[in-house]
């Protein structure tokens, strides 16, 4: 794909997870980040047909303790820093979503962002031969 085919999002975004009952989340772009993140305020480890998965208790909407639980096969455990330079192990699924007519895979790494304005970060990763970042934009990929 040539830069001119890729689509243009901006500075935050809705993405639709088709696995977790279609849910829709608000999306901080962030290129300063490698890797895409997801808010998990509860995770659990279990074992499932002798595969490492992991349940995971989300809240999906902003300023809501709205709660969805779901599973998934942990794809992986990452040193991930933070924003202030704190390294954390986390867990790593693998999980469709769909932002504006794209749909892919994307990892995400699992954390607690309570704190936190948006309950996801779209990192370089999974921008990378897709998007565009229009940083003085919000939701061009549509609401």
């Amino acid at each position: 794909m040539t830069e001119h085919s890729l689509g243009i999002v901006g500075w935050r975004e809705w993405g639709t997870f088709p696995d977790i009952g279609n849910e829709r989340v608000k999306i901080k772009v962030d290129t300063g980040a490698k890797t895409s993140c997801l808010h998990a305020f509860k995770i659990k480890p279990f074992q499932k047909n002798n595969q490492k998965w992991v349940r995971v208790w989300l809240h999906p909407d902003q300023d809501s303790d709205r709660e969805v639980v779901c599973e998934f096969s942990v794809f992986d455990r990452r040193d991930v820093s933070d924003s202030g330079g704190h390294v954390t192990k986390r867990y790593v699924i693998k999980t469709p979503i769909l932002i504006g007519e794209e749909l892919f895979d994307i990892e995400l790494t699992l954390t607690n962002r309570d704190h936190m304005k948006f309950r996801m970060l779209l990192g370089r990763r999974a921008l990378a031969g897709r998007f565009l970042v229009n940083s003085a934009e919000s939701f061009l990929a549509g609401e």
